[in-house]
């Protein structure tokens, strides 16, 4: 049996970042063998993850980064199940990691960042297990947004649990950082579900249209107005739920759209990201 030694221990803590008792039960079960006890470290990370699958994630942390030039952005949420976690700097770091490693890849779907390899040896996925191991709660990157336009503002909620990444065409000379932010707190606020009436999807479109109908029905409408009403009450949902018709919270004297076009003539938004942690 060989002796495990204090070195032993921090030097497969500084290799893991698994905690001390973990670290020093790994290396005895492994007889002094590092590889074969963050194999086994590994493993017990993995157990968490496969007896915790389905448990609900509704605590995290959503960070953003935007390129140097302003072009391209980031958007990265990781959830766990609890508050406290949340807060431990363990997962602060690991949430850094991982949108340091969306950066680093420029990956362009969530698969490719959770394989992407760190500087270590361990993917990213393999750092959120080997996580779960040491602190015992399912940890998962529940959404991964990259994009690129002429100029890409961001926004994170003040509970860092909603962030939001805006695509803006157009810009011409113009300062937009200002009404960027505006409008990407005003996604994450209002929640749009498309950028303008022709990106709703036909089975949105198709239940507000029955559910129009089912008011008007209830209100004692003829029956042959309840298309026609139905209709407008689709305008009126157009008008609140999609972003370039929303009035401005800030000023509803202006939907976004005019909000864009008095700050350059012709500025519009291209895209746009919101991602949420929620209970």
């Amino acid at each position: 049996m060989a002796a495990i030694t204090a070195a032993d221990v921090n030097k497969l803590r500084t290799m893991t970042g698994a905690g001390m008792m973990d670290c020093k039960k790994a290396l005895t079960e492994a007889d002094g063998d590092f590889e074969a006890a963050r194999d086994i470290l590994r493993k017990q990370g993995q157990k968490i993850a496969d007896k915790r699958s389905d448990n609900a994630t509704s605590e995290g942390l959503v960070l953003a980064a935007v390129s140097e030039d302003g072009t391209n952005g980031k958007l990265i949420a990781l959830a766990c199940e609890t508050e406290p976690v949340a807060k431990v700097a363990d997962f602060k770091n690991l949430a850094q990691l991982v949108l340091d490693a969306a950066v680093k890849t420029n990956a362009a779907t969530k698969e490719e960042l959770l394989a992407a390899p760190q500087e270590d040896g361990r993917s990213v996925q393999e750092h959120i297990t080997d996580l779960m191991g040491k602190i015992g709660e399912k940890l998962d990157v529940v959404s991964y947004e990259n994009v690129t336009a002429e100029k890409v503002a961001s926004y994170i909620h003040s509970d860092n649990k909603k962030g939001v990444l805006v695509a803006l065409k157009n810009v011409g000379g113009a300062d937009v950082t200002s009404v960027g932010r505006d409008v990407a707190m005003q996604i994450v606020a209002m929640k749009p579900v498309a950028l303008d009436k022709d990106g709703v999807d036909a089975a949105t479109i198709e239940r507000e249209i029955e559910i129009g109908k089912e008011q008007a029905r209830a209100e004692g409408k003829p029956e042959a107005m309840l298309e026609k009403i139905a209709q407008g009450k689709l305008n009126k949902f157009y008008k609140e739920n999609t972003l370039l018709n929303q009035e401005f919270v800030k000023d509803n004297s202006v939907t976004i759209a005019q909000l864009l076009d008095k700050t350059q003539k012709g500025l519009t938004i291209s895209d746009f990201k919101r991602v949420a942690i929620v209970g």
